[in-house]
């Protein structure tokens, strides 16, 4: 069993935050006060074992060329070519790190890497389907793609294994918290339960326990129990950007706003013939259902950070607001997330998910859902004022 060597993983860090008025269109949220940040407590990581000295053995006689096998040197994938294996994972953490998310962490180039791909060569100014460039610039920045990390003891306060599935029931609970431990250090890691087993194939992922040390995607953990009831307000530079919303492609791309912003709205086509520095960052996402979705620009209104969800069931079955609605509490497995960026067109906006394994493969209501650990980044891109187009 291969060895992972450690890095130590930090925070992904906010930017700047204010406290501000929670009033939603769409979403009440708690008026308790805005509680300070807490201090990031270190993420533990296991030293790897120290080798073990080769063993004495009897010399042997030289071999003759007829026995003596060929000596293969060690294989690479091909550097110009769609990766596998350890260099897939790489490749994806380097495009996350470079705000090009590639959806869930797994190893495996999907639609979503290849478009993450894309993005990045439009942003350096090669063409849009060249992997050589991509993958030489991963293999440098991008070491080892894995690492072991210890289950933090803080999981316990963030799992409720008898969350009910129930809208009723979970309108009675304090938090929507993860199901199991698995699923918390799944989504702390930007993967998925079954990517977890596999990297651990001697550990029982459905059994973690805090203080347990497992093989993890070597990515900045996203550190549910930092976040705390707050609103962002409106900041110079993220309140002028443009967002773009393809829910064709399934994907959100965010632009700077001066200067002008070169839009390709095709990311199929051969060539991007300049640099588009522009772009600043593309995550995949779920758009709405066809009929709910309102294209067209508009303002980003407010971002609120552990949203309550109203659960509307003749809304999401009509696109109207019934009398009859339930609060539904926050946390990682509400189905808004843990974040909620209302634009100025009632009901529309762009938030967290609760399962982020089918970003890009089911329908919402009427919003563009991103996996959690992409959608707490939000407030580090776009602030309140920026425009959100739809298209």
């Amino acid at each position: 069993m291969r060895l992972f060597l450690t890095l130590l993983l930090f925070s992904l860090p906010l930017a700047a935050q204010e406290s501000g008025p929670k009033i939603l269109k769409a979403l009440p949220v708690d008026a308790d006060p805005i509680a300070p940040e807490p201090t990031p407590a270190p993420v533990l990581v296991t030293p790897p074992p120290k080798p073990v000295a080769p063993t004495e053995v009897p010399p042997t006689p030289p071999k003759t060329p007829e026995e003596t096998p060929e000596k293969k040197p060690k294989e690479f994938p091909p550097i110009n070519q769609k990766p596998i294996g350890d260099d897939a994972a790489r490749l994806q953490i380097f495009l996350e790190q470079a705000n090009f998310g590639p959806g869930v962490v797994d190893g495996k180039i999907g639609l979503f890497s290849e478009l993450a791909v894309k993005s990045w060569n439009e942003v350096n100014g090669h063409e849009l389907d060249d992997w050589n460039a991509v993958n030489t610039a991963a293999r440098e920045a991008i070491t080892n793609p894995y690492a072991v990390a210890l289950v933090p003891e803080i999981a316990s306060e963030w799992v409720n294994s008898k969350l009910s599935t129930k809208r009723s029931e979970q309108a009675k609970t304090k938090r929507m918290a993860y199901r199991s431990i698995a699923e918390f250090m799944s989504e702390r890691y930007h993967t998925d339960i079954p990517t977890l087993i596999r990297l651990n194939p001697e550990i029982k992922i459905y059994g973690l326990q805090p203080k347990a040390s497992i093989n993890v995607p070597n990515v900045t953990p996203f550190l549910v129990e930092e976040l705390t009831d707050r609103a962002w307000k409106e900041l110079e530079d993220l309140s002028d950007r443009y967002v773009v919303v393809d829910t064709k492609k399934n994907q959100v791309r965010i632009f700077a706003a001066a200067p002008r912003p070169t839009i390709i709205t095709d990311p199929n086509a051969p060539v991007a013939p300049v640099a588009n520095t522009s772009l600043l960052a593309s995550f995949p996402i779920t758009p709405g259902k066809p009929q709910f979705i309102k294209f067209g620009s508009w303002k980003l209104h407010n971002m609120v950070a552990l949203p309550w969800w109203r659960y509307d069931q003749q809304l999401l079955d009509t696109g109207k607001r019934s009398e009859k609605a339930l609060m539904i509490p926050p946390g990682p497995n509400s189905p808004v997330g843990i974040i909620w960026c209302g634009t100025t067109r009632a009901g529309i906006g762009m938030h967290g998910t609760s399962d982020p394994e089918t970003i890009g493969r089911s329908r919402s209501a009427g919003c563009i859902r991103l996996c959690n650990w992409d959608a707490v980044r939000l407030p580090t891109l776009i602030r309140p004022g920026a425009t959100i187009e739809i298209r």
